[in-house]
């Protein structure tokens, strides 16, 4: 089993762009009980990617830590609720 946790975000402000340190994560949309599915996102060797519920665009920025988040409150922390 892997130990990789995979980092979450969610757009409550409703911003059209998160930079986010990851390629890989989970977008939740917003934070309960206005979420929507949690999706895996993957963005492979493209440099950002198109939430198909939300339409959030997130883009990655390789300066950010991995579960770190421009605007930083579109990170969920260790230890939220999801």
């Amino acid at each position: 089993m892997s130990e990789t946790i995979v980092p979450h975000f969610r757009n409550d402000a409703g911003v059209a762009v998160i930079e986010i340190g990851a390629k890989a994560f989970m977008c939740t949309g917003a934070t309960h009980p206005f979420d929507h599915p949690h999706i895996f996102l993957d963005m492979g060797r493209d440099e950002a990617v198109i939430c198909p519920y939300c339409s959030t665009r997130y883009v990655y920025t390789p300066s950010l830590p991995i579960e770190a988040s421009n605007p930083a409150e579109c990170a969920y922390l260790p230890g939220e609720a999801v």
